[in-house]
């Protein structure tokens, strides 16, 4: 159950680490990753049928998903679209698009070379899953880390924190959002491109839901891992991504059926949401009561008469005296 969580999730985990460049590098809910993901997956695996390698598949599919992220990238600051808009309208588009790429709704792989057809043949299915996801994964986070140490990288992350300072210090913030969406959609496409191989075929409703998951294993992976360093934050994605697929693996190991794992998604959110909440608000009591401790105040009484001041009844008194 382990490894095969770990091979399922070195898989999303490029997905993962699209959402986090949106949500927490640019601060902007993208919805565009419902349809770029499928994307990729239609363009690898329609690729592959008509005879091109499953690495030329691939990298076509990242290049797809980089185009959708362009699109939503162009209607969010050229035509000044709500981003949240901007991403729904382009999510509705690719359904029509995928449905033209692929023809039908589902194709499969017939006889076609997988990437994890290229290593030995002896191996494990659930080993070649695991390096084929890792070499993948390492790329990416290898090729953003670099990204994020340039000039072009710190530009885009000084535009997530501040817009409107990263303007007036020359920086042409409306570049820095396309190429973060260009980024972000070419990684979630090239997750989907992974996905659909080790499946073995594309279908035009797999990217349903594909964004409760990736805001999710955000999430578990920054309360597992949290830093400042973007080396830390991403190895905090991949592993968000495991556990996450693990939870999901476990969930189902004992009962769940299949078709209930999108509402298991949705609780896993609201979890990984409300803990952090939870957390904050009992430390923030915690430290209040050493600090009435250290000054000799009773906690209790304290209490109490912040409930008899606050009460709407005794405001209403003290307001007729």
């Amino acid at each position: 159950m382990l490894v095969t969580s770990i091979g399922q999730g070195l898989l999303w985990a490029p997905l993962v680490i699209g959402v986090f460049i949106t949500f927490r590098i640019l601060d902007i809910p993208d919805l565009t990753t419902e349809g770029s993901f499928p994307l990729g997956a239609a363009v690898t695996i329609s690729t592959m049928l008509q005879g091109r390698s499953a690495l030329v598949a691939s990298l076509l599919g990242f290049l797809a998903g980089c185009v959708a992220g362009w699109l939503t990238g162009m209607l969010d600051t050229k035509l000044k679209m709500p981003s949240l808009l901007a991403g729904i309208l382009t999510m509705t588009g690719l359904y029509s698009v995928n449905m033209h790429i692929m023809g039908k709704a589902n194709i499969p792989l017939m006889d076609q070379t997988v990437l994890t057809g290229y290593l030995p043949a002896g191996w494990s299915v659930n080993l070649q899953t695991i390096v084929v996801g890792a070499g993948v994964t390492l790329i990416v986070v290898l090729g953003l880390i670099w990204l994020f140490q340039t000039r072009l990288g710190l530009s885009l992350m000084a535009t997530g924190n501040n817009r409107a300072m990263s303007a007036a210090n020359g920086i042409y913030t409306d570049r820095m959002v396309i190429i973060g969406y260009m980024v972000s959609n070419g990684c979630i496409a090239l997750s989907g491109a992974l996905i659909a191989q080790s499946n073995g075929y594309a279908d035009i409703g797999m990217g349903i839901g594909t964004i409760v998951i990736g805001l999710a294993s955000v999430l578990v992976g920054e309360i597992f891992l949290h830093g400042r360093r973007m080396w830390v934050r991403l190895t905090g994605m991949v592993l968000g991504a495991i556990i996450y697929r693990y939870l999901l693996t476990l969930a189902m190991g004992l009962g769940f059926p299949v078709d209930d794992l999108k509402i298991l998604s949705a609780i896993i959110l609201v979890i990984v949401i409300c803990l952090p909440l939870l957390q904050n608000k009992y430390r923030t009591r915690q430290q209040l009561r050493r600090y009435l401790n250290q000054i000799g105040v009773d906690e209790h009484a304290t209490n109490r008469r912040f409930d008899r001041t606050t009460s709407p009844e005794g405001l209403l008194s003290r307001d007729d005296k």
